[in-house]
């Protein structure tokens, strides 16, 4: 008899999407479309369009008020961003 080298699928597709480049898209699309979740659904009617470049975050906010309270309220969004993915993506949020 021989020994079969048996790994679980989540583990094959954790794999492939590494090694293709493709890990880092999906963890960004993710945490992009977690945004509501995390703020809350009154925060999330304010927000318009969301898009990451160099690990930043941009999250345009149409009201001014909340934005600045958003602002001071950085480092724990981002935090609780990060841990909704279970993975560092992002280490800053730009209001605009």
């Amino acid at each position: 008899m021989f020994k079969r080298d048996v790994k679980k699928l989540d583990e094959i597709l954790k794999r492939l999407l590494r090694s293709e480049g493709f890990e880092t898209p999906l963890l960004q699309k993710r945490l992009v479309d977690s945004w509501d979740s995390v703020v809350g659904s009154s925060i999330a009617k304010y927000t318009g369009e969301k898009f990451i470049k160099n690990q930043t975050l941009f999250v345009k906010i149409l009201n001014p008020a909340l934005r600045q309270d958003l602002s001071m309220m950085r480092s724990k969004i981002v935090k609780h961003l990060n841990d909704k993915v279970g993975a560092m993506i992002i280490t800053d949020i730009k209001f605009f």
